[in-house]
Formats: C-alpha cells, structure tokens, sequence
C-alpha cells in the first residue's frame, strides 16, 4: 500500500518513524514524501493557488512512481493526465491541514462513502468567498463531489452536530444532511450496535477513510485542536466493522501537534512527539492488514 507524507509544517521532524518513512521514500516507492513546507496559502484556508500548487505537486509523484514501462504504456500519446492515482495512505501534518482529504477525495472515480472520525463535523458553510478550509471540507465534498454518497462523521462533539444543523438551516443549506450521519461523542459507546443494525445500509460498497487524531483521547495522541474520548481501540475496530467486505479507496491521517507546541497539561513536547510516532507507526501496521 503506498503511503504519501505531506509535509506542511516540519512536525514530523520530530517524529522517529516519519522520519523513517522519509528516509524510506529515497529508495522505495511505495513511500512518497512531499515537501509542502513553502507553499503559501495552506494554512487552515487553501486557495486557489495552493491548490493547484499541491495538486501538480502530488502529479508529479503520481507520475514519478510510475515504472518506465507503465510510462510507455500509459503515455503513449506523452500525456500525463490520464495517469490513475495510487489512493493508499496519506498522512498530512495537523489538523488545520484537513482540507487535504478533499483534494484526495476528488481523485476517486466511483460511487463511495465517506468515514471520517474527528472531534468536529468540518461542515461550516464557507465564510470568505468559497476558500476551502479545514472546517468546512466536509460540505465542500458534498457540494462537489458527483461520486460521493453518503458521509458517516464519528466523534463529533454533541452540541457541534447542531450547530452545523443551525448553520445550514440559517444558509438554506439544510438538505445537505440528507447524506450525512452524524455519531456523536456520546454515542460512541453504542457505535458497535449502531454498525451491527441497519446503520450498515447507507454504506456504499466503496469506503475512504479520513482520521483526525483529535477524535481519539490525549492519551493515544497530541494534536492542535481539542480532543474528543475515542479509544485507540475503538478506532480499529470500528475500521475493522465498517471495511470488512468493502474496498477501501485511500486512507487520510492528519491531528498532529502544532508546529509550535509547547506542552500542555497533557504532554510534553517530547512526550506529543514520541506518541504521535508510535500512534503513526501503529496505524500504519494497522491499516496495511485490513
């Protein structure tokens, strides 16, 4: 399964297993490390010219991976358009930086659902002129995407879910919801009979994941926003309920700290660091088995 780091912020500098994802990437492959760091316009909001920055950026390695036969065949007519993504695992440094899921999602090609855990619903209606966001992502796929068919949003904190219903409802938006499933953060105890019930029905046969590490406890992950009570877990067994007999399309992991964290009442710096490594380094191992 590829994995494709992007780099926006230089946290995974920190990181020992990143770090050898990166160190991989110069001889393998089936890593790809992408260097976002100097590109402007990223930071919680991604405009247009980000956009197109990061999209040729993540073209190019497309295009690199490729073997040189695989070149010969596919570009026969020296275009490199038609070339298929390799949808795997993609990491993308914080949570302000969720966008991305977005961007990868927008390479799908069939019909799917989208599993996204977070601590926050990443619905709000846009607020400066469309600029795609890490708080409105979500609605943007919706908007956009003629592929997707339903989301199942797990984690959210309870009094988010209504206001996203109130900001939708106040914009004329409301019907948006009619594809979406919200599973609070209080409902996360009951989310295995959820899945075992009829709750399965709205799934499409294709699944792509996102995970915002802030839907997990601070005791699995240090990450820029506030942080929700999903056990490490839960997480796997809740991928492991919804994927089984499904295909899975790409994975998206972001929630790490922010570049300039300092500690808290949960961490330290060194401690955020070597945990987020080895929960990175868990999903991975994870993630590669489902």
């Amino acid at each position: 399964m590829m994995i494709t780091v992007q780099d926006f912020t230089g946290v995974y500098a920190e990181q020992a297993f990143m770090q050898e994802l990166r160190a991989t990437a110069e001889t393998s492959k089936e890593v790809r490390w992408l260097d976002c760091t100097k590109i402007v316009g990223t930071d919680c909001y991604c405009d247009d010219d980000a956009i197109k920055e990061i999209n040729e950026l993540i073209d190019n390695a497309e295009s690199n991976s490729k073997s040189e036969s695989d070149r010969n065949i596919e570009n026969h007519d020296n275009s490199t358009s038609d070339i298929a993504p390799q949808l795997g695992i993609h990491f993308f440094d914080n949570g302000n930086y969720h966008y991305m899921s977005k961007l990868w999602t927008d390479k799908v090609q069939e019909p799917f659902t989208l599993i996204v855990f977070d601590h926050h619903p990443d619905m709000q209606p846009p607020r400066f002129g469309g600029i795609l966001s890490c708080g409105g992502w979500v609605k943007e796929v919706l908007d956009n995407n003629k592929f997707i068919q339903s989301v199942i949003i797990i984690g959210v904190k309870d009094e988010l879910v209504e206001t996203v219903r109130e900001e939708l409802s106040q914009s004329g938006e409301s019907s948006i919801l009619d594809k979406v499933t919200f599973i609070r953060e209080s409902e996360l105890s009951i989310l295995s009979s959820l899945i075992c019930s009829d709750f399965v029905n709205v799934l499409s046969p294709n699944l792509y994941i996102s995970i915002d590490k802030d839907a997990l406890s601070p005791t699995y992950a240090a990450t820029n926003w506030d942080q929700g009570s999903l056990t490490l877990d839960a997480l796997k067994n809740f991928i492991t309920t919804l994927t089984a007999g499904r295909k899975i399309l790409g994975i998206d992991i972001c929630g790490e700290r922010a570049h300039d964290f300092e500690g808290d009442e949960h961490h330290t710096v060194q401690e955020a660091d070597k945990l987020n490594s080895e929960l990175n380094r868990e999903l991975v191992e994870f993630l590669k088995k489902i």
